[in-house]
């Protein structure tokens, strides 16, 4: 009998990477041995964790300074251990987020145009956890709303907009965590940990919703994933170290909708996951290829798609958010791979023969607009990604700065054992305004001495170009 091919638009996706020229040179790369994927990218930056003497630092970099980039390039380097995990905020391309070894999350403010002097002063250091923070993940639809998780196997939700914990889930894993990752509309969490359990997990309620124990058997890491529809995606190892992928649905998770074997390779599984076109991207560290699958409604649910190979293994992966991509050539996404001294990005595209924007390709996919204010989300609510339409291509607008209101965020450490009210005390309206006037003012200052600084450099110069006249016409 003759096997019937399954129809997709998508099983002729191919990968490709960029010429030479096009690529990130001579980037040290982190060596830290830890599975995160070490680079983040947007529309404007591609952040990369990098080999720091003395402390953690990442390089980023605006997307057109491809070639070679010059060791005094400078980078980001506020942490005192190295950094472990970063990403990008999803509503305001200037602003990262960075968790380090040094038991500190950072969160940062990119200039427009890239940085021209080494970063070292953070918007706000959020502080509380006792020990490595390993990922950090910012939430989809509410502004300036962060989460952190640790080796301290504790999670916490931050409010950057104040720098406050608000919520913070200490007694739910017995193990390391290994990845957290926030549902569609951000009312859901799900995990994967050393214990071998993934969670479902509603952060205001602090309840686990469900739980699988021994989602995969071996002992490797897992990860788990939201899909679109609201189940979860995980990778991980059966007993015989072989590597797995499966789907599960959160409402009964006694069997998994699915369950894939692939091959024997002690790599982490990293899943990058498209909900627009319900396609998962599996990136493994150490291997030199990129699986990917689509997800669909009928058995067997996870229909491999086609592999992408290159000589090269990967030490990490970033993965381009939809509005950052070329809609003109069908460019379904962008990888950005990195080797151990560049980073390569690798383009997947759909083949199509007309030069007319493809709506088949390109639903309408998640905006820079944040649907909701931290305090709406704390209180309650929940709302889906704001969309927007890649018709015309994406033009980065304006971001705004992002702004801390509060007088000194190091006095009210939370304590990492008590649990953090879900709601903080409203400030008096009073206080916040002369916290942003002594901002102001600080401000004012530090413009005033750098202007000072420089109209000394700039007196010296003079004088020594005087004396250098006075020589010549002597």
């Amino acid at each position: 009998m003759r096997r019937v091919v399954r129809q997709s638009k998508f099983r002729h996706v191919f990968g490709q990477a960029v010429k030479n020229d096009q690529c990130y040179d001579d980037i040290r790369v982190s060596r830290v041995t830890w599975d995160s994927s070490f680079c983040a990218v947007n529309p404007r930056f591609v952040a990369i964790i990098v080999e720091a003497s003395g402390g953690g630092a990442f390089l980023v970099l605006p997307l057109h300074k491809t070639g070679r980039i010059d060791k005094s390039y400078p980078t980001v380097c506020g942490h005192t251990g190295p950094v472990l995990d970063i990403d990008w905020c999803p509503h305001n391309d200037q602003v990262i987020a960075s968790g380090s070894e040094d038991c500190t999350v950072m969160v940062w403010q990119i200039p427009e145009n890239g940085l021209t002097l080494s970063l070292t002063e953070p918007v706000v250091i959020l502080e509380g956890h006792s020990k490595r923070v390993g990922i950090v993940a910012w939430h989809p639809t509410a502004r300036n709303v962060l989460l952190s998780a640790g080796c301290d196997n504790a999670i916490i939700i931050w409010n950057v907009g104040t720098g406050e914990a608000l919520i913070n889930l200490d007694d739910m894993h017995a193990d390391m965590i290994y990845n957290v990752s926030w549902n569609r509309d951000g009312s859901l969490i799900c995990t994967a940990s050393k214990d071998k359990k993934v969670r479902v997990i509603d952060p205001r309620k602090q309840e686990i919703v469900a739980e699988k124990e021994k989602a995969h058997e071996g002992a490797r890491p897992m990860r788990a994933i939201f899909l679109a529809d609201g189940n979860v995606f995980t990778t991980g190892f059966s007993r015989m170290s072989e590597r797995q992928l499966a789907l599960w649905n959160p409402k009964n998770m006694q069997e998994p909708i699915a369950l894939h074997e692939m091959d024997t390779s002690n790599g982490v599984l990293l899943p990058f996951y498209d909900p627009d076109t319900s396609i998962i991207y599996l990136c493994g560290k150490g291997d030199s290829s990129i699986r990917y699958f689509e997800i669909t409604d009928e058995s067997p649910y996870v229909h491999y798609l086609n592999t992408f190979s290159s000589k090269e293994p990967q030490r990490g992966m970033g993965h381009m958010p939809k509005r950052g991509l070329d809609v003109n050539k069908c460019e379904i996404a962008r990888f950005f791979k990195l080797h151990e001294r560049k980073c390569e990005p690798i383009i997947m595209t759909v083949p199509r023969k007309s030069d007319l924007f493809q709506d088949d390709l390109y639903p309408d996919t998640a905006g820079p607009e944040a649907a909701l204010e931290a305090e709406e989300w704390f209180e309650g609510k929940n709302a889906d990604p704001v969309l927007i339409s890649l018709k015309h291509g994406y033009i980065p607008g304006k971001n705004r700065d992002l702004k801390v209101v509060k007088k000194n965020i190091l006095d009210s450490k939370p304590s990492a054992n008590k649990k953090c009210d879900l709601i903080s005390i409203p400030k008096k309206t009073a206080d916040t305004a002369s916290v942003q006037n002594e901002a102001k003012l600080d401000e004012i200052l530090k413009e005033i001495k750098s202007i000072k600084d420089t109209i000394c450099n700039q007196d010296e110069r003079i004088s020594k170009l005087e004396q250098q006249m006075a020589k010549i016409a002597a």
